[in-house]
């Protein structure tokens, strides 16, 4: 059985890292650099960045941040928010990430997907979705729409045609953000994340909605995810990723030891 990965989610506004909930109200949090950090120690398997207004607003992604960040962990760190060309693709791996995340430019361009798996591999391209529940339409059949700019604009795609697309274009990852599950702490999209992992042969993970320790073990058992990003649930202090990964091993599944 493959190891579930649990993955701290940084999303970046002017340096800081922020949380919101359905992609509004944000406050901010603290310092990427240190947060990375603490959570590389507590036993993180993975580090998501996201420098999460740079797509509305138009411009570059904070390479300085990117960077000091790469400089304090030790484990695999995904970087996404701004990303257009394959140059800025090569300056954010230069900078230290492993991989680099695409979304609204990946659903503007989604040939950006195919020139990053030729130029840097598969494995380090991750198409990042941005979905919202919608009335079943012609356009959006599955009743997933996705969203861009930070979830502020419908584009009339289904979320699983799209996933098949981005699959078919050379990603090697999907995360699937739950817009209507985000910060609410309530539990992940079950059912949107199943029918994702079971439209696709690439890894999936799971984000928006993680409250509990006990959503994690749905997310992983019911929704069929490869990895679940956290944010408040550890951002607030409510539980520590040793919490989580124990609490996932008493329950039977499958995590990397923080011990």
């Amino acid at each position: 059985m493959l190891t579930k990965r649990i993955i701290p989610c940084l999303d970046v506004r002017e340096g800081k890292v922020t949380k919101g909930v359905e992609f509004k109200n944000n406050i901010d949090l603290g310092d990427p650099v240190e947060m990375a950090k603490r959570y590389y120690e507590d036993g993180a398997d993975e580090i998501v960045f996201y420098d999460i207004t740079a797509s509305s607003d138009a411009r570059g992604i904070m390479i300085d941040v990117v960077s000091r960040t790469a400089e304090s962990i030790f484990i695999p760190y995904s970087v996404g928010g701004g990303l257009r060309t394959l140059e800025d693709m090569r300056n954010v791996l230069l900078a230290g990430a492993e991989k680099v995340s695409v979304n609204s430019s990946a659903v503007l361009n989604p040939q950006i997907i195919a020139e990053g798996a030729r130029a840097f591999g598969s494995q380090c391209i991750v198409l990042s979705m941005d979905v919202k529940r919608t009335p079943a339409s012609e356009a959006v059949p599955s009743g997933y729409e996705i969203f861009i700019n930070g979830g502020r604009k419908a584009m009339g795609l289904d979320a699983i045609a799209w996933c098949k697309r981005g699959e078919e274009l050379g990603a090697g990852e999907l995360v699937v953000n739950s817009i209507d599950c985000d910060g609410v702490k309530q539990g992940y999209d079950v059912e949107l994340t199943r029918e994702v992992a079971r439209a696709v042969g690439i890894p999936v993970i799971a984000s928006g909605g993680g409250g509990t320790p006990d959503h994690l073990h749905r997310i992983f058992t019911e929704g069929e995810a490869d990895a679940a990003i956290v944010a408040s649930m550890i951002h607030y202090g409510a539980y520590t990723i040793r919490d989580i990964k124990h609490y996932l091993q008493k329950r039977g599944v499958v995590v990397r030891k923080t011990d």
